[in-house]
């Protein structure tokens, strides 16, 4: 039986208190610069799970769930044609939710190399310009704007 992609996903921009932020190369696509990004396990999954799990396997960041800040935006967009065939046939829209996860400056990063080839930290708007994917670089310019609305919680 063929398990089908859920069409919820998060996107975490991880971050620097210095505004350094996380891109990473996708293996599937040369050149294409993300933050991370992942769909669900399972219908039931908490979002702030899926958020900590995707960071831990894309990156190695152990990170707990309470140093998440899930930012209350969603972005429904259009999933590209070459990953379609990835969710269940006649699913062509994901709805994306935006966390963020501030990190010291040299936290080490372990990439999945089945999903990433490389890895660079850069100032915010060098970071947002070089993401393919716009929903990526509008969060990124928007990071500026969460870290100076406090601590979390």
């Amino acid at each position: 039986m063929t398990r089908f992609k859920i069409p919820e996903s998060v996107l975490v921009v991880i971050h620097t208190p210095q505004r350094a932020v996380l891109l990473l190369e996708r293996a599937d696509h040369p050149g294409f610069w993300q933050g991370v990004t992942g769909s669900k396990d399972s219908a039931g999954e908490d979002l702030a799970q899926t958020a900590a799990r995707e960071v831990r396997e894309e990156t190695g960041i152990a990170a707990d769930l309470a140093d998440f800040r899930d930012w209350s935006l969603t972005n429904v967009y259009d999933i590209y044609p070459a990953w379609r065939a990835r969710y269940a046939p006649g699913v062509t829209r994901n709805t994306e939710h935006v966390f963020s996860l501030c990190v010291p400056p040299g936290t080490a990063v372990t990439l999945s190399p089945r999903e990433h080839t490389a890895f660079q930290w850069l100032p915010w708007r060098e970071a947002a310009d070089r993401c393919y994917s716009p929903s990526n670089a509008e969060a990124i310019l928007m990071l500026p704007q969460f870290l100076d609305q406090g601590p979390l919680r």
